[in-house]
């Protein structure tokens, strides 16, 4: 029993620090919230090209600088001109890479876009629908580990994610849940907030879970060990690029906030 929590307090110390600078960058907004967004995805980006190639450290450092560059330019240019300059890394590392390019292509994507979709968020609707979204992803992650390790029971995929129990995921979208309706009541918006809040729960766990798949497919227990307790930047990150990735879709259709005046 005592071995399951045996990783608490680490993930508990650097959770607390990243929640910290989390905030204060989410607070501050503007160039501070754009450079620490950019930061966070050349660093995964990083991560990505040491799981894929690793050993190639020049390499490496080259296409994590030239994707935290581009997701810092995108936002200052109109959309039309930062959407060639976003989707630039992808190709230009799908050019370099001798193998596992359809990994990398895919995930770099995924983490350009999202990224770009989170400092939209931040710059459009402000600082309280920012951390609506990190809510929702957080209480996603938080209530599924100590569902998961308390109640247990089936595993949702025993193959990729030995750990991710049934449990944890259901009641990962209930915590998710309960976010959106605090939210729908304090921002006055329509109870639609309650089921796209699920929805992202669920897109946040596809990104953990398309991550998990990655790393197993190459070998690797954590994208890096950045993070004491926690493994990579992509481990932590990896459910927020499908919120933002899912949310930067969905917004284009469903219009949002749902139901706001």
């Amino acid at each position: 029993m005592a071995e399951q929590w045996n990783d608490l307090n680490a993930r508990m110390g650097a959770g607390a620090a990243m929640v910290v600078i989390g905030l204060a960058g989410i607070a501050l907004g503007g160039h501070v919230f754009h450079v620490l967004v950019a930061l966070i995805c050349g660093l995964m980006v990083w991560e990505l090209v040491g799981m894929l190639r690793p050993g190639v450290r020049h390499l490496q450092l080259q296409l994590g600088v030239v994707t935290g560059l581009a997701v810092f330019l995108s936002i200052y240019l109109p959309v039309g001109f930062a959407l060639p300059v976003l989707l630039a890394p992808a190709l230009i590392g799908f050019a370099y890479l001798e193998q596992n390019r359809s990994i990398y292509i895919a995930f770099t994507g995924m983490i350009l876009l999202a990224g770009y979709g989170m400092m939209q968020v931040r710059d459009d609707l402000g600082f309280g629908w920012m951390l609506w979204l990190v809510l929702v992803v957080v209480v996603t992650d938080i209530v599924g580990y100590f569902a998961g390790r308390m109640i247990g029971g089936p595993k949702f995929w025993p193959a990729v994610s030995p750990k991710k129990t049934w449990s944890g995921t259901a009641f990962g979208w209930l915590g998710a849940g309960l976010v959106g309706l605090i939210f729908a009541i304090y921002f006055g918006v329509g109870l639609q907030l309650i089921g796209v809040s699920i929805a992202l729960s669920m897109a946040s766990q596809m990104g953990d879970i398309a991550e998990s798949g990655m790393k197993r497919k190459m070998g690797v227990k954590d994208s890096s060990s950045l993070i004491p307790g926690h493994g990579g930047l992509m481990d932590r990150f990896d459910g927020m690029l499908g919120a933002a990735l899912f949310l930067l879709v969905i917004g284009q259709f469903i219009g949002f906030p749902p139901g706001l005046g």
